[in-house]
């Protein structure tokens, strides 16, 4: 215990040094950037800085990226508030309350809750982060070839979830990010893979140059193919928040947070079902029913307060488990490979002191957020009048630096220009790019632990069933794998409502 509590004070140490903070900073201005503008993303955002922290130190990039994926969550809440338009997914819960009370002429006060809520929800995520994380690390180290399969598979499991819509396509595109990891050398004899003869495809399709082409270059021919003229509320009210409105709605708060940090926990649920749910929670329990959709300062605090401490929630299983609930964490941990960190269960064995740096990172994410919901907002939204024909070819230049300055090869600014092109036809037609980066993050692992414990058992299944922990991990795959099936999902909620129903007889006979 006395040493967890050293190493996180020696954690956020190590940060306060003034160029730390001010890449901190940076990076949640970046955020904020991203996620002001409608259509882009805290995805797109964390995707085009890791490209742009590849020379920084490993701790000092992570810190960037996390701040902007933070900062972009809140930075969306400003275009739902003001234009109707969620900036990001997870803002679309604040539409409704947020710009009825812009409407009203209160558009300041409603930035001023959403700031509140977003930074002590937030602060409270990370407790949860600093004291389940080496928890559940504990147990992962019990993980071995046969585990990490199932774990991995797992996680391709979960592209039928997250980001909702249809499974089907889901799991299309986790296979396509499958195959994509198995192009080039194998990883246990070096041999050739899917090269068709093409040596430049010996190295494989490097992670970067996907990632930027799956949500860079593709969001950029996104943007201009659908070019929409909206009308900004004017602030005319402070945005500085009314400690009133938090102490007033304080349980809403401390409801609406764990609601977040629960729904991050879960695997495959994003940050749009913490609002969701946290909306709907304060719905059902508020006294005043009739303002939610109208203005509702209670209604907006709730869907603020679930999405971000649904961040902290995210970081758990990514860095315990190396399994990302969602699309901004997927990319995040595919951005920690890249910077030298394996996230999973040898985490907490080879970098134990990490776990304490993600929990300072996004302790500062949060003060920095504060600081900008403060003071910068105003300036900030000046970006909204951008035009689109200028901000999108500046976004693809970036794309284009950042896929080829990874490795400086000509054949990776190629690689990002086919998957930009394709992730663009495959987005018209409905499909999400997150399980394709889900599966080209966890192809390899999928892959190598499958060899490595067919090596280990002498060719044999067994093992992978036999185990403790291997049994368990496939029960719940083949479980969640068989929910969406129509009929074993009726069957199950069958046996559901009879448990209940049970159990509620049981209460009823106990009264008596």
């Amino acid at each position: 215990m006395l040493q967890g509590l050293q190493d996180l004070g020696a954690a956020y140490l190590s940060f306060m040094s003034p160029m730390t903070l001010l890449y901190g900073l940076g990076g949640a201005f970046m955020g904020m950037v991203m996620g002001i503008l409608p259509g882009l993303s805290a995805t797109l955002a964390i995707a085009l800085l890791t490209t742009m922290t590849m020379s920084l130190d490993g701790n000092v990039a992570i810190l960037v990226l996390i701040c902007s994926y933070v900062g972009a969550l809140y930075g969306g809440s400003r275009t739902a508030i003001l234009l109707n338009i969620p900036g990001t997914a997870a803002n679309a819960a604040s539409c409704a309350d947020g710009y009825a009370l812009a409407q009203q002429g209160q558009a300041g006060r409603a930035i001023g809750i959403a700031t509140s809520g977003a930074v002590t929800s937030t602060l409270l995520g990370v407790l949860f982060l600093a004291t389940l994380t080496p928890l559940l690390s504990n147990v992962a180290l019990k993980f071995g070839a046969f585990e990490f399969f199932w774990l991995a598979l797992f996680g391709v499991t979960l592209s039928g979830s997250i980001v909702g819509g249809d499974p089907l396509k889901g799991w299309l595109m986790g296979l396509v990010g499958l195959l994509l990891a198995q192009v080039g050398e194998e990883s246990l004899y070096a041999y050739q893979r899917f090269t068709f003869g093409w040596e430049s495809l010996a190295g494989g399709i490097a992670l970067i140059p996907a990632l930027v082409g799956a949500f860079g270059l593709a969001e950029v021919l996104m943007a201009l193919s659908d070019p929409i003229e909206r009308k900004i509320h004017d602030l005319t009210d402070s945005v500085l928040p009314r400690w009133r409105d938090l102490f007033q709605y304080r349980w809403t708060v401390l409801r609406s947070g764990l609601i977040g940090v629960f729904t991050g926990l879960l695997p495959g649920v994003g940050e749009d079902a913490g609002a969701w749910v946290s909306y709907a929670a304060a719905k059902a329990v508020s006294k005043e029913k009739e303002k939610f959709g109208k203005g509702s300062i209670d209604g907006l605090m709730a869907a603020e307060t679930g999405d971000m401490s649904s961040v902290p929630g995210h970081l758990v299983p990514v860095l315990a488990l190396g399994v990302p609930g969602s699309a901004p964490s997927a990319v995040l941990m595919a951005a920690m490979i890249i910077h030298g960190v394996q996230p999973g269960p040898m985490l907490m064995v080879e970098h134990p002191q990490f776990v304490y740096h993600v929990v300072a990172m996004t302790t500062l994410a949060s003060f920095a957020i504060l600081l900008f919901g403060l003071f910068g907002v105003r300036p900030m939204l000046q970006v909204l009048k951008v035009p689109r024909n200028i901000l999108m070819p500046i976004v693809f230049l970036l794309c284009t630096v950042g896929a080829f300055a990874v490795a400086s090869r000509l054949f990776d600014i190629y690689a990002m220009v086919a998957v930009g092109i394709g992730a663009y036809f495959l987005r018209r037609r409905g499909y999400e790019m997150a399980p394709l980066v889900l599966g080209l993050v966890l192809g390899p692992l999928l892959d190598k632990s499958l060899r490595r414990g067919l090596v280990l058992s002498d060719g044999s299944l067994e093992p992978f069933f036999t185990r403790p922990i291997s049994m368990v991990l496939a029960a719940i795959t083949i479980f969640m794998f068989l929910l969406y099936v129509p009929i074993f999902r009726a069957a199950v909620g069958r046996v559901w409502k009879a448990i209940a129903h049970g159990a509620r007889g049981a209460l009823g006979k106990s009264d008596i």
